[in-house]
């Protein structure tokens, strides 16, 4: 199965009203502006998303939500952040009928999985719908780790056609482009080793920051995909004390205050992930407030 998936694809928020409803309208036109910024794809429910906090038919409105804003300009994938497996595959047929065009699959949530029973969830999940799957490897986060012998038996899956790979082990994208070469699409999936990652071969970045600063992410990856890496770097070194947020316990907080300053959403999410202290936001205001002041301008870089 072969896919078109390559470029930046934000893991976009999923936006609250002040009693913890979903806000799908708020939620529509961020991702209407974020296409219009020029990302490459739209990622839904991912933790980003606060897949885990919604309800199962919360989720399918959000779906629905999201394939109306993308309306087929870019390739929408969902996270998919199930209990068990066959919730997992419940949901994806419900996602297929929706009318997703493909899916981010994280091993079953709270119990946490050996290699063995993270790949037998893959595969269940994978044979029971007929659209492209990536992979969510994040040892860190959800405590297993699907090897390069783990990757071996998944790619016996036709429809398992990518991995976003968040290890934090750079050498892991070149094992997995030097054993299979152009079988599985990889995504670079932590933001502060981003442009490392596409330097090594990745051809996509799934981020968190990219909600905030788009236009800016959009221009890393072309410039890294041209080979411009002196001019990918000097955005990345203004990008990078911001692309840190992507990486400690309060990630989703952070960013979504950060896209509250940036004036593309709201800081509320559901309990019982609660607001940034007074000091958690002074940190993330002086980071944002930083960025604002020393933003790089893109035109000089002739990316059109």
């Amino acid at each position: 199965m072969n896919v078109d998936w390559q470029g930046v694809y934000p893991a976009v928020t999923t936006q609250f009203n002040e009693d913890e409803t979903v806000n799908f309208e708020t939620t529509k036109s961020m991702i209407n502006s974020l296409i219009e910024d020029g990302v490459h794809g739209i990622i839904v429910l991912g933790t980003v998303g606060e897949n885990c906090s919604l309800r199962a038919d919360e989720k399918r409105q959000v779906l629905q939500a999201a394939r109306e804003a993308v309306a087929g300009r870019v390739p929408l994938l969902t996270g998919v952040a199930e209990t068990t497996t066959s919730l997992a595959v419940e949901f994806v047929q419900d996602a297929e009928k929706i009318g997703i065009d493909g899916f981010m699959v994280l091993p079953g949530m709270v119990y946490r999985s050996t290699e063995r029973e993270a790949i037998y969830h893959y595969q269940q999940v994978a044979r029971s719908t007929a659209l492209p799957i990536m992979i969510y490897n994040n040892p860190i986060t959800y405590g297993v780790d699907v090897s390069i012998e783990g990757m071996r038996t998944l790619a016996l899956e036709d429809n398992i056609v990518s991995v976003k790979e968040a290890t934090e082990d750079t050498r892991r994208i070149s094992e997995l482009l030097s054993t299979f070469g152009e079988r599985f699409v990889v995504f670079g999936g932590v933001d502060d080793i981003a442009l490392e990652s596409l330097m090594l071969g990745a051809t996509g970045w799934i981020s968190g920051l990219t909600n905030v600063f788009p236009r800016e992410s959009v221009a890393i990856y072309k410039l890294a995909q041209q080979g411009r890496y002196a001019e990918a770097t000097e955005i990345w070194r203004w990008f990078l004390p911001l692309l840190r947020l992507d990486t400690v316990p309060t990630l989703v907080q952070c960013i979504k205050y950060a896209e509250q300053l940036a004036g593309r959403g709201s800081e509320k999410t559901r309990s019982p992930r609660l607001s940034l202290t007074q000091d958690e936001k002074a940190y993330v205001s002086r980071l944002y407030d930083d960025a604002i002041t020393n933003r790089i301008d893109l035109s000089k870089f002739n990316l059109n």
